[in-house]
């Protein structure tokens, strides 16, 4: 037994993490939306839940993770629009030339920051059939009616409807934000299958031609992947409600009120100057972007995304992210060559309290302060998905500039020009890195540079 405890959003407290099978643990979290570059914001559940599934695999040695590519929206019909202007009707293909396109470029993004891809990563268009036959299922269990077109879930029909969220029908209905529509027997009803156009994508359906909404597709992949119950579902808190809660509502009245998940876990915002980054806002800036401005050095977005615990919000700036490059620089350079051994108690006991990333970082620099511990140090930093990078400080150097073996045999002459006391050779060649943009760092134990 690991001694993992999970804040779990279902009973808002936390608990001892109790998997279903002790030799196997489920986890399935909600991917992205795959119609354009995805924000920092979009990647801080990525890097949490990267981090949850190697200790997962450490404690318990096999995970079956899944996280969902939804591949039809409205969005990516509306990218599909731009992207090819003088066509009436928008197909299938025609989605799929932009959902394949971001799905790409969203994995190699991720990767960028150390994420492992997870085992599944089921697609809604993969997974339509499977989503018509549970909303058949609520229909005959009298959950779900058909309107004009769409299928819907009707609310009032769960009992206990809004565990999630604390919200119950009486809230809905007295006013919290839900679509309004003529169709709708009640308000809080959330749409199953919705028909489409003649110039929209679709598929056929016993109700018509058309697309499923946004909640059965994951209830749907769920199922087919894992069965009734997995053991952890998360993804941000944004999702909350409606996106968990309706998943919930599907699940348990097609399951005969089995759990969808026994923990449910939920990452906070990201902020910028203590306001939710998002594209609505206008504030955001895409991983895509800053893995190009930091040179490729994308562990140090990552462990700026860990610095704080993950239910709580972070600030990003990127101020934040260069203290991090010069954090991993220090780390990298004391463990150069070093293998890794096994990781720290204290590292450990910090991430199995609700994932305490910046306890396990402060241990970190605990550990980086003995050279007794570089190999405890390294396994340690994995856990984290830190130090994981072959090419650490060769990284961001241009390919026509000055290469990192170059910088170290201009270190190594400068030593010998300040032994022999030609101080003015030796400031000539920190001049000369300097206008390559390497900064060298002079301490007690001998000269390391940095790109900045």
């Amino acid at each position: 037994m690991s001694g993992l405890k999970i804040y779990n959003t279902l009973t808002n407290k936390k608990e001892e993490f109790k998997p279903i099978d002790p030799n196997h643990v489920t986890m399935y979290v909600c991917g992205p939306t795959v119609y354009d570059y995805a924000h920092v914001g979009n990647a801080r559940p990525v890097v949490v839940f990267d981090t949850l599934a190697r200790l997962l695999r450490h404690d318990y040695g096999a995970l079956t993770y899944a996280r969902n590519i939804t591949d039809i929206d409205d969005k990516i019909i509306e990218a599909a629009r731009r992207e090819f202007p003088g066509k009436s009707q928008i197909t299938n293909e025609d989605i799929k030339v932009i959902s394949e396109k971001f799905a790409k470029v969203y994995e190699e993004d991720m990767a960028a920051l150390n994420a492992k891809t997870p085992t599944i990563q089921p697609k809604a268009t993969k997974n339509i059939n499977e989503m018509i036959a549970l909303i058949s299922d609520l229909i005959e269990k009298g959950h779900a009616y058909v309107a004009d077109g769409h299928v819907l879930f009707q609310v009032s029909t769960m009992k206990d409807y809004g565990a999630l969220s604390g919200r119950t029908v009486e809230d809905l209905l007295a006013g919290a934000r839900v679509d309004v529509a003529d169709y709708k027997r009640e308000a809080p009803d959330f749409v199953l299958w919705k028909p489409s156009s003649d110039d929209q994508p679709g598929w056929p359906s016993p109700w018509g031609r058309g697309r499923p909404g946004w909640h059965i597709e994951c209830s749907a992949m769920i199922e087919k992947n894992f069965g009734q119950t997995i053991d952890i579902h998360g993804g941000g808190q944004d999702l909350i409600f409606p996106h968990h809660e309706n998943e919930i509502a599907q699940s348990k009245c097609s399951h005969g009120g089995a759990n969808l998940a026994n923990y449910w876990m939920h990452n906070g915002y990201l902020t910028v100057d203590g306001e939710k980054m998002s594209k609505s806002l206008g504030n955001y800036v895409t991983v895509h972007e800053l893995v190009d401005e930091f040179s490729g050095k994308g562990e140090a977005i990552r462990l700026a995304l860990l610095s704080a615990q993950y239910r709580q919000p972070v600030d990003f700036s990127r101020d934040g992210i260069k203290q991090a490059m010069k954090q991993l620089d220090r780390w990298y350079r004391l463990t150069d060559g070093v293998t890794a051994t096994e990781p720290s108690d204290a590292v450990l006991k910090a991430l199995r309290d609700d994932l305490n990333t910046p306890k396990a970082i402060m241990e970190l620099n605990q550990l980086a302060k003995n050279d007794s511990n570089k190999g405890i140090l390294k396994a340690s930093a994995t856990l984290l998905g830190l130090l994981g990078q072959d090419n650490w400080f060769e990284a961001g150097l241009s390919e026509d500039g000055i290469s990192a073996v170059q910088i170290e045999q201009l270190i190594v002459e400068r030593a010998k020009a300040k032994q022999e006391k030609d101080f003015a050779k030796a400031d000539q060649i920190r001049s000369e890195l300097a206008e390559q943009g390497i900064t060298l760092l002079d301490s007690p134990n001998g000269t390391t540079w940095e790109k900045k």
